[in-house]
């Protein structure tokens, strides 16, 4: 693909961007009551996921960029957790397109961070 100069190149930033999408699709579909509950945590959680990788992407330090896309790794759990609870309490029938999403963001995350401390 050559040199990456904007974060919405990068195929993890795509596909948690896309789980963004997915979050917000499904919890259109949650009780009212949730909208300040679940709902709100479980968007912030997702949003977090594409918007540290894109502040990380900027950042000039290795380690700086390291604790961003680690910041995404622990709101991605977060996010994993709020996909369980939502089944358990009925507002969606399956949680594995969600779960299997995920688990794509999870290891392209994975292996972008390994990629980018291999820089050190």
């Amino acid at each position: 693909m050559g040199r990456i100069l904007h974060f919405q190149q990068l195929e993890v930033w795509q596909e948690s961007h896309e789980l963004v999408l997915m979050v917000y699709r499904i919890t259109k579909k949650f009780p009212g009551d949730e909208r300040f509950g679940l709902v709100s945590q479980m968007r912030r959680a997702a949003v977090s996921i594409p918007a540290n990788i894109a502040e990380g992407f900027k950042r000039r330090g290795i380690r700086d960029k390291i604790r961003f896309y680690n910041i995404s790794e622990g709101s991605l759990e977060e996010l994993k957790y709020y996909f369980i609870l939502s089944k358990n309490l009925g507002y969606i029938a399956s949680n594995d397109n969600l779960m299997a999403q995920a688990e794509t963001v999870g290891r392209l995350l994975n292996g972008f961070i390994a990629s980018t401390e291999s820089r050190r």
